[in-house]
Order: structure tokens, then sequence, then C-alpha cells
């Protein structure tokens, strides 16, 4: 083969591999969510926060999938704090995501709970109670999970125990 020939071969090889690659490039999907060290950071400082004040609590962290990432679960809580934790996490990252309000509280008081039927509350993961905080990234307010907390006895003083961990930990939400 000629020099000339070899090198248009060669031009058109890299111009398939390089259409493949820009081609398969764009159905990758990514998406913003924390670490696995950050969450579990978060549910243990909730945890703990709960702690210091003489409650033992569940802490549930859920990322943009809305799936459990993080679950510290104290000494003594009882067990249907580990599922209120979760959808407490679930309704502050997808109702957060869909409303623009950052805990279960701000969720309720604007009353985005549904109908008046509670027929939003019929959704196995959706607990409109508070306790939940959404987690955004500090440069664009992206939401990126939710955290829940179960167990003190109230959900405001579980939502505190959440804001403080996230309180803590937000400068490493970027």
């Amino acid at each position: 083969m000629s020099s000339h020939r070899l090198l248009r071969h060669a031009i058109v090889l890299a111009g398939l591999v390089a259409g493949s690659h820009a081609h398969a490039q764009s159905h990758i999907v990514t998406m913003a969510k924390l670490d696995w060290s950050t969450a579990g950071h978060l549910a243990s400082e909730a945890v703990r926060a709960c702690a210091a004040q003489g409650y033992s609590v569940t802490a549930t962290v859920v990322d943009t999938t809305g799936h459990q990432q993080a679950v510290i679960k104290g000494d003594s809580v009882p067990l249907q704090s580990l599922s209120v934790s979760y959808r407490k996490a679930y309704t502050a990252y997808s109702y957060g995501l869909a409303f623009n309000m950052n805990t279960t509280s701000e969720l309720i008081a604007a009353k985005v709970t549904g109908p008046a039927n509670g027929a939003l509350n019929t959704i196995p993961e959706v607990l409109f109670v508070p306790g939940g905080v959404t987690l955004r990234r500090v440069s664009d307010n992206v939401v990126l999970g939710g955290i829940g907390v179960s167990g003190a006895p109230g959900g405001e003083k579980d939502e505190a125990c959440a804001q403080a961990a996230v309180t803590k930990f937000r400068a490493d939400f970027h």
C-alpha cells in the first residue's frame, strides 16, 4: 500500500474510532451525589448529636437514586425508627427536589403534602413528618440526596439533629 493510501485509511479509521467514542459518551449518565464516606459521617454525626441530648436515634442518608447510602442505628432505638428515618430522608430528597425546599418541616408548612385525603402519604417511601433534611451541593444548590432521623421524642428534635450534621459537613458538599 502506498503511504498516501495508508495515511488515508488511518485518517478514516481514526474518524470512526473518534465517532464511536463520542457516540458512546452520549449514552453515559452521571449524577451528583455524596461519596459513601461523607454520607457515613453525616449519619454518624446526626446520631451523635441526638445522643448528646439523651436521644437514641437512627439516621439514614439517601443518594440521588433515593436508595439508602448510609444508615447508623443508635444503641436502643425502636425497630420502626429504621424505616421511618429512611422515609424522612426519601421525602426530604424527592420532595425537596420537586418543591425546592430544605426540610420535611418546610414541606409540611407549605402544605405540599398533597390533597386533603392524604393520597401522597399512601406512597410507601413518603412520610410528611419533621426529621428530614435535603442535601444540596454548596456551589449551586443541586440536590445530592437527603438525611432523615427518627427516634427522638418529636420530629422537630429529629430534624435538629439532622440539621446539625448537615451544618457540620456542608462544606464537604462540593
